[in-house]
């Protein structure tokens, strides 16, 4: 199992909270991202970035809102943790223009059960517990029709919401939190559907867990994003630089072991 601590191990102390005013130190970049693996991919690009002038700065957050509203705000130069289809979301709920800047990874959304071996095993009535926000939730209803659970009335919608399941034939019942929150119910429930951050936070291995998983095809990359014209910052396109390198494929491919996918 990849271990918390295990995961954590490669990001030092330096990571700072989530405050604070935007440093104007012209060869400073500040990037917010969740921990894992965000955080953890980012310190592989830290020597990479400082060769090159650089220095990265990563502010961790627990959550998916504060890391868009403070790179809009300026407070922060680029973020790194979510998909597009969660961006797109994003700034049509608040009216920001972020942009991706660069594909790096897939995280495959997996569902995971403390009481049940199989999908097949979930019993009438089962409760089930996703993402409340537009884009995971409807990624999330996108799987368990992949399972064969449930059937959408816009198969291919990825938006879609609970109103859109047409077909429920296990009277499926289901409870919709906060992302970050999802795997704290994973023993209250019969089946959870977990981001892959998330779920490695929660000392969990999707590649081995998940009773259902996306696979390779997953149109859910994760992005740095910024504001409109971060792409012509010199130092953005370092750090993308970064993020690319073969130093950085090989580091998600030995740390995560399957359960984190190059998207470069």
């Amino acid at each position: 199992m990849l271990h918390r601590r295990l995961l954590l191990s490669s990001v030092p102390a330096l990571l700072l909270a989530a405050c604070g005013a935007k440093d104007s130190t012209p060869n400073r970049l500040t990037v917010a991202a969740t921990a894992v693996p965000h955080a953890a991919i980012l310190e592989q690009a830290r020597p990479l970035l400082a060769k090159e002038g650089v220095t990265l700065e990563v502010r961790v957050f627990n959550d998916y809102v504060q890391p868009n509203v403070q790179v809009d705000q300026a407070q922060i130069d680029v973020n790194y943790f979510q998909t597009k289809p969660y961006l797109d979301e994003f700034n049509r709920a608040h009216g920001t223009r972020l942009v991706p800047v660069a594909a790096v990874h897939v995280e495959p959304l997996g569902g995971y059960s403390r009481r049940w071996k199989s999908i097949a095993a979930l019993p009438a009535g089962a409760s089930v517990a996703l993402s409340n926000d537009a884009s995971n939730g409807g990624r999330a209803l996108l799987l368990l029709q992949q399972a064969g659970l449930i059937r959408l009335r816009n198969p291919a919608d990825p938006l879609a919401t609970l109103r859109d399941i047409v077909v429920n034939p296990k009277r499926l019942q289901f409870r919709e939190l906060e992302a970050a929150t999802v795997p704290r119910v994973l023993g209250e429930v019969d089946l959870a559907l977990i981001n892959t951050n998330y779920a490695l936070d929660a000392g969990l291995n999707p590649v081995r867990d998940a009773l259902v998983i996306e696979d390779r095809k997953s149109p859910y990359v994760n992005y740095v994003v910024g504001r409109p014209g971060a792409e012509k910052d010199a130092r953005v396109r370092k750090l993308v630089a970064a993020l690319h390198s073969a130093q950085t494929r090989a580091f998600i491919q030995r740390t995560y072991n399957g359960a984190v996918l190059p998207a470069f």
